[in-house]
């Protein structure tokens, strides 16, 4: 039922739910702002300052007395009032007040005013069906108001539910149908709410009922899809776009390179800057910023200089400060420090003034490098020009001093920036709860883990892998286990980082089986699994003598075109020489390339001679030998050593003889070949 309000009064018959049901529609231009006349106001008093029940009130006789203008005005200025804005009555009054004259758009405006308010006040619901509640009062539902509340209820991340309830009661109406502009609104808040599924559903519709994207749109598409990776989506998008006769702009365009840079894809984002000059449109120097911040992530630096120097000497546009500063990253990051001092001198001279970011970052690198006096002279500098330290620079510096394992001098630091009302974010505590595991703090890190919490900054998932990692080092599974559950519970998605320690921490205990369950769940999350995984779990398998099921693992890993580190080569073929499985260990030889061939055969022999496995090493070298493979002189001295040291001489000369041959074959081959 309408609910009573303060005033005690129902205005309304008893409100129908969110229905798909609709009347016909109705014009919704709203007309242009009226003054308040002043003829129409009594004398005494100015309407909009009386008491809130007698200024509702006034409504419909000022509508009788000087008309329907005057009246919209009047409710303009009450709907501001704060003890007005969120009083159903106003906004009914008010409609039926301009039903009844037959101003359907002003009733329809008033319909609007109180959609935003009542969102504002996270009572869109409350709104929404009064909506649809006025059509039993002569007010038609119009796609226009339909579509306010479907642009305000996207506006406020909570509603996305109410705003998608109201597009697909307008779908299956028939009679207020949803236009261009709703469908656009609806793919932008899917986009921004991460529903990419349903966004493409959306757009599909809007192919078949030809309705096209405008470049807003178009460029939070663009960036939807460059996050999931679907590149080829893009084309696809843009090759419809010129079809239906709106190409996309330079802003789609460097949409695009900016997804391409980000995931690395520096020749492709390249390719389509070609595209882009091919169709006319000018790159400006947002679009060559993000190809200099893409070259410089890859380590490319000198190409991303001389994109940078093209735009110095360019008569259309400069570089400005953000350039400035992304190029600066780029020769931080590798440790150019004199080059990246050049640069924030240069552009000083270009008359561009350094911000908060720019020094943050010449922080950085100087705190990477071991220059602490210099990093804080800078951070002097930054004051003088009057741009304050924000939590980022002394998270540089806090980073720098952890790294160099002077957390006193760390949390020193802390305080100044606490101590200048800054509050820690993510990444101070991140930082500082890293430093303490390394160290063997869990306890430390705990506690600052269960504060970060506590002064709402909730960890990210980043934060948990680094504990649960701390945990797997000192084999308390069951604690990281809980950790795990708990990422799973509140919604955080493991990394491959995150399932890698469970699985090598699950292997240092002795629990291959439970490491095994972690890597299914792990693939089955569809996060993929690397070298290191694989390894980790490989190791823990031998560990446990399961050969066969660490054979079908390296396998399988070798067919996802991942290359074994040499010590999982090593530990698996050492195992199955110790089984006196020699030709299965040779076996795994033949799948890697020759530098990994040799290392790993060099690797082992050492291995099994140190073991005092001679008759293993011995048939694993013969065999290495006889396929042609190579050993090392370090190799071949260590197995002599061994073999004279367990009195072993013949197969010492054995050995030497065999390897002596093979020399002797490879300089007649030479020799044959000089010839």
């Amino acid at each position: 039922m309408l609910p009573r309000h303060r005033h005690g009064r129902r205005l309304l018959p008893t409100l129908r739910p969110l229905s798909t049901a609709a009347t016909p529609t109705a014009s919704c231009t709203s007309p242009p702002p009226i003054p308040f006349p002043d003829a129409a106001c009594p004398s005494d008093a100015d309407p909009a300052s009386l008491p809130a029940d007698d200024a509702i009130a006034a409504l419909p006789s000022l509508a009788d007395s000087a008309g329907s203008a005057a009246a919209l005005a009047l409710f303009r200025r009450l709907a501001a009032r704060p003890d007005l804005r969120c009083l159903m009555r106003l906004y009914a009054t008010a409609a039926t007040t301009f039903v009844a004259r037959g101003n359907l758009p002003m009733a329809h405006e008033a319909m609007r005013a109180m959609v935003a308010a009542f969102a504002a006040a996270g009572r869109l619901r409350e709104a929404a069906d009064m909506v649809l509640e006025m059509r039993s009062h002569g007010l038609p539902l119009c796609v226009e108001t339909a579509n306010w509340v479907l642009r305000v209820g996207l506006q406020h991340p909570a509603c996305f539910p109410l705003a998608r309830e109201v597009f697909d009661g307008m779908t299956r109406s028939g009679r207020v149908c949803p236009d261009e502009r709703s469908f656009r609104a609806l793919v932008l808040g899917c986009c921004r709410e991460g529903r990419f599924e349903e966004a493409d559903a959306l757009l599909a519709t809007m192919r078949q009922q030809r309705f096209s994207l405008d470049y807003t749109t178009c460029t939070v598409v663009v960036h939807a899809f460059c996050h999931q990776g679907r590149f080829k989506d893009v084309s696809e998008l843009f090759r419809r776009m010129s079809e239906m006769g709106t190409p996309p702009n330079m802003v789609n365009y460097t949409a695009w390179i900016v997804g391409l840079c980000k995931k690395g894809y520096v020749k492709q984002a390249f390719h389509v800057l070609e595209e882009m000059v091919g169709k006319g449109l000018k790159p400006n120097v947002y679009t060559h910023t993000s190809l200099i911040h893409g070259l410089c992530k890859i380590g490319w630096t000198e190409r991303a200089f001389r994109l940078f120097l093209k735009l110095v000497k360019s008569t259309s546009y400069k570089p400005n400060v953000h350039t400035y500063t992304v190029m600066i990253v780029g020769y931080c990051r590798e440790g150019k420090l004199a080059r990246a001092e050049m640069l924030l001198g240069r552009m000083v001279e270009q008359g561009l003034v350094p911000n908060t970011n720019t020094y943050s970052t010449l922080i950085d690198g100087h705190c990477k490098g071991g220059s602490f006096g210099h990093a804080f002279e800078l951070m002097n500098k930054m004051k003088l020009e009057g741009f304050l330290p924000n939590i980022y620079t002394y998270n540089a510096i806090i980073g720098g001093f952890c790294r160099k394992g002077h957390i006193q001098e760390a949390y020193k630091v802390l305080r100044m920036a606490t101590s200048q009302g800054l509050h820690l974010d993510k990444v101070t505590y991140t930082i500082l709860i890293t430093e303490h595991c390394k160290r063997g703090h869990i306890m430390y890190a705990l506690e600052l883990f269960s504060r970060m919490a506590e002064n709402g900054c909730h960890p990210d998932i980043d934060t948990y892998t680094t504990v649960i990692a701390a945990y797997c080092q000192q084999r308390q599974m069951e604690q990281s286990q809980k950790l795990f559950d708990k990422c799973l519970a509140i919604g955080l998605v493991p990394t491959k980082q995150t399932y890698t320690s469970m699985i090598a921490g699950y292997c240092k205990v002795g629990k291959s089986t439970s490491a095994l369950r972690m890597f299914e769940g792990m693939v089955q999350h569809g996060c993929l699994p690397d070298s290191i995984t694989y390894g980790a779990l490989i190791s823990g398998l031998c560990e446990e003598s399961r050969l066969e099921e660490a054979r079908a693992l390296y396998e399988s890993m070798l067919d996802k075109h991942l290359v074994p580190c040499d010590v999982t080569c090593v530990t698996l073929a050492f195992e199955y020489c110790m089984k006196e499985k020699i030709s299965i260990a040779v076996s795994m030889l033949d799948r890697l390339d020759k530098r990994q061939q040799a290392h790993t055969a060099d690797a082992l022999v050492r291995k099994l001679s140190t073991a005092d496995n001679l008759d293993a090493a011995s048939l694993f070298l013969k065999s290495v030998l006889d396929k042609h493979y190579t050993v090392d002189h370090v190799t071949y001295t260590s197995f002599i050593n061994s073999c004279y040291n367990s009195n072993r001489y013949a197969l010492a000369s054995e050995i030497s003889e065999k390897i002596s041959k093979r020399i002797s074959n490879f300089q007649k081959k030479d020799a044959t070949a000089i010839a």
